[in-house]
């Protein structure tokens, strides 16, 4: 008997699936906008104009007030008290927005700082083993003080704070007694108790001088 041939099946290896390349993309670039929009100037806030030109406007009307005010009050470094009434000023304006409240805080602003740097000095000074004798006060404020006569205003550093406060505030500015009670932080009765007790002293030292 004639053998049944097997047929060989040829055994074909499993075809490697393909591979399939990631789709090229461009990358996203951000379209330009439109010429009129890109040449277009930045437009600043109304609000920030405003208070910018209002506080120009300050500085110029009351800038050589405000420091004679620092210097007439003992201030060692009065431009700088100055700068930073105008800067805390600057930053509170949106609550003011009136140029006679505007004012007032510069002025309060002025005797608060001057008040603490006076404080601060002296505390300083008692940590210091030869402390200076006199403060050199810059050029500008000796121009502004150079019309007014030097005993009276060495007698006037020589009283309290809040007398040489209520003093200055009163005869020097011309300010009324809400005025001056506002700027100092306290009632028509101090002031007026201020003002009569700086004057007591102030006429005394005077006399002593003579």
């Amino acid at each position: 008997m004639r053998r049944r041939q097997h047929m060989r099946i040829p055994v074909v290896p499993p075809t490697a699936p393909a591979v399939v390349e990631p789709a090229v993309t461009e990358p996203l670039i951000p379209q330009p906008a439109a010429t009129s929009e890109a040449l277009a100037p930045t437009v600043s806030d109304p609000a920030e104009l405003e208070r910018e030109a209002a506080l120009a406007r300050l500085f110029e009307l009351h800038y050589a007030s405000m420091l004679r005010l620092a210097v007439l009050l003992g201030a060692d470094d009065p431009e700088n008290v100055v700068a930073e009434a105008y800067y805390q000023l600057y930053r509170k304006w949106r609550r003011l927005r009136e140029t006679e409240a505007a004012e007032a805080y510069l002025r309060s602003t002025v005797c608060n700082l001057t008040r603490m740097r006076i404080r601060h000095l002296q505390v300083a000074r008692k940590h210091v083993e030869n402390p200076p004798d006199d403060v050199v006060a810059s050029a500008e404020s000796t121009a502004l003080l150079h019309d007014d006569q030097r005993v009276l205003i060495n007698a006037l550093q020589q009283l309290p704070t809040r007398q040489r406060e209520a003093l200055v505030l009163r005869h020097w500015l011309g300010l009324k007694e809400s005025e001056i009670a506002a700027a100092m932080g306290i009632s028509c009765g101090s002031v007026k108790t201020h003002t009569a007790r700086g004057i007591a002293a102030l006429t005394q030292a005077m006399e002593a001088r003579r």
